[in-house]
């Protein structure tokens, strides 16, 4: 009795291991914010909202320059793995130093 129990009970973990496996999908939020309209913004939209909101950029200190704005263009890059490239990374620091 013990050995059917227990083969029952690994046979019922094998079976719902694809169900808790299975890609999970989430509903987000419809966005409250939006970058400010300037040159750049395009591409500031295209790469940064792949991974946050505009709220994420809306609530950085304001006037705090192209080198706050740069080191953080890095920051996504480098810690974050964002792949953008040397041209979309100035032309975002460009944007964001300008319009932040």
């Amino acid at each position: 009795m013990k050995r059917l129990l227990t083969s029952a009970f690994f046979w019922s973990i094998a079976n719902a291991a694809p169900a808790i496996a299975g890609p999970m999908i989430y509903e987000l939020p419809e966005e409250t914010a939006a970058l400010i309209p300037g040159p750049g913004v395009e591409t500031a939209q295209a790469y940064c909202s792949a991974c946050h909101s505009a709220d994420y950029v809306t609530i950085q200190p304001r006037n705090k320059g192209k080198a706050f704005w740069a080191a953080e263009v890095q920051k996504m890059i480098k810690v974050y793995r964002a792949s953008i490239s040397e041209a979309d990374a100035a032309a975002i620091t460009d944007y964001l130093a300008t319009t932040y």
